[in-house]
């Protein structure tokens, strides 16, 4: 893996980070994030977050969601020159160690059906499709 480290995003990361998404993460799907929503983010649970930064790029990213009662991941995303350099699993695994510190016992992953490579990484994470479950959507 290159030389990461691994940081909660600050409220001057939130340009950077969904300018990022648009490159490495997977939007077909859903609309775009915006600024105020990750803003909201930030400001409700500010170490939400994660970044894997490479001096001063971000090279990946998980939002690691406590509601206090269940663990979510969402946009783990990782950049495509650092794919398959670990970064996914090191998010992966922060992201874990935060929800046990908050008391977390089960956690859950948003992935699409369909992005392929997404599913073997969370596969060699230890994830499994929960198949009698389906997620309902509503747009506000």
């Amino acid at each position: 893996m290159a030389e990461i480290e691994l940081r909660s995003a600050e409220a001057a990361d939130i340009a950077r980070v969904l300018a990022f998404w648009r490159i490495a993460a997977e939007d077909a799907h859903r609309p775009p994030d915006t600024p105020a929503a990750l803003a909201a983010l930030h400001l409700r649970d500010p170490d939400a977050l994660i970044l894997a930064m490479d001096g001063d790029d971000i090279a990946g990213t998980v939002i690691a969601g406590w509601d206090g009662w269940r663990c979510h991941l969402y946009r783990l995303a990782v950049g495509p020159r650092h794919r398959r350099e670990g970064i996914g699993r090191a998010l992966i695994e922060a992201a874990e160690d935060r929800f046990r510190v908050l008391g977390g016992t089960r956690v859950d992953a948003m992935v699409l059906d369909d992005n392929e490579l997404a599913h073997r990484i969370w596969r060699a994470a230890g994830y499994r499709r929960q198949a009698e479950w389906s997620r309902w959507v509503k747009p506000l």
